[in-house]
């Protein structure tokens, strides 16, 4: 087993699996270059869209999938796709929809969807959800944060950066979810969900100088490390937040 190293190394291979396609292999090796090896690849069909493109944003994938299949929005794929949706983030545990019934309230006021990403969301504040998704009333969608411990904590605050949101809602945090304003949830241009991972693309408010910033706190904190362990779960971070994402829009036809 060796790694398969050059542009071109990767676009024959990728050209192999587009059934002989050289454009599609050449664009495909045009992504994995742009993302590197640990960033995100995904695929969107562009209406009216005849050539294929490739469109390099900021963004982060991670292993939680969503918490309930009745949250689907394509149920022939079986994902939840949002675009521009409101993102609220939190350490705790949602058992209960009283702190962000609010929210619920000012999200669906907006029109726009909402995913909530908590260590987790059940019982009550789950059976309340999914009711109004499927009463057409709020489009919403929730899964568990990243990590566990310090690392949940670490990737909630990464999340935060790269989706501009204000806050992530813990039992530190003097302010409470039920006083939170729309202006401090985060966002993102789309949001695709399956059963096994999330993933965001594309920050909207410029967030691209804090993210650097983050990226470049977790390399200081790389360096004055001295545990193997600490380092890989940092490298771990940093690839996640610096690979960021490649969209490979395809038109109809391809």
């Amino acid at each position: 087993k060796r790694e398969v190293l050059s542009e071109e190394e990767i676009a024959q291979v990728a050209t192999i699996s587009a059934n002989g396609d050289k454009n599609i292999g050449s664009k495909i090796a045009q992504c994995v270059q742009e993302v590197g090896k640990d960033g995100v690849i995904t695929v969107e069909e562009s209406k009216g869209f005849k050539e294929l493109d490739v469109e390099k944003t900021d963004g982060m994938q991670f292993d939680r999938g969503y918490l309930s299949p009745y949250f689907v929005t394509n149920s022939e794929k079986m994902l939840v796709e949002f675009e521009n949706p409101y993102i609220l983030l939190t350490e705790k545990k949602l058992n209960i929809i009283q702190p962000i019934l609010p929210i619920l309230e000012n999200v669906a006021r907006s029109g726009r969807p909402l995913l909530i990403i908590a260590e987790d969301v059940e019982g009550e504040a789950l059976s309340t959800l999914v009711l109004n998704k499927l009463r057409g009333g709020l489009h919403v969608a929730a899964v568990k944060a990243p990590g566990f411990g310090d690392r949940r904590k670490d990737m909630l605050g990464d999340i935060a950066i790269l989706t501009g949101a204000k806050h992530v809602i813990s039992d530190d945090l003097a302010i409470k979810m039920e006083d939170l304003t729309l202006a401090e949830l985060g966002t993102a241009k789309n949001i695709r969900i399956t059963k096994d991972t999330t993933t965001i693309i594309g920050s909207v408010d410029n967030s691209s100088a804090n993210v650097q910033s983050r990226i470049n706190q977790i390399k200081m904190q790389i360096e004055a490390s001295t545990s193997d362990y600490d380092k890989e779960k940092l490298r771990e971070r940093l690839a996640k937040l610096s690979g960021g994402v490649a969209v490979l829009k395809v038109g109809g036809s391809s």
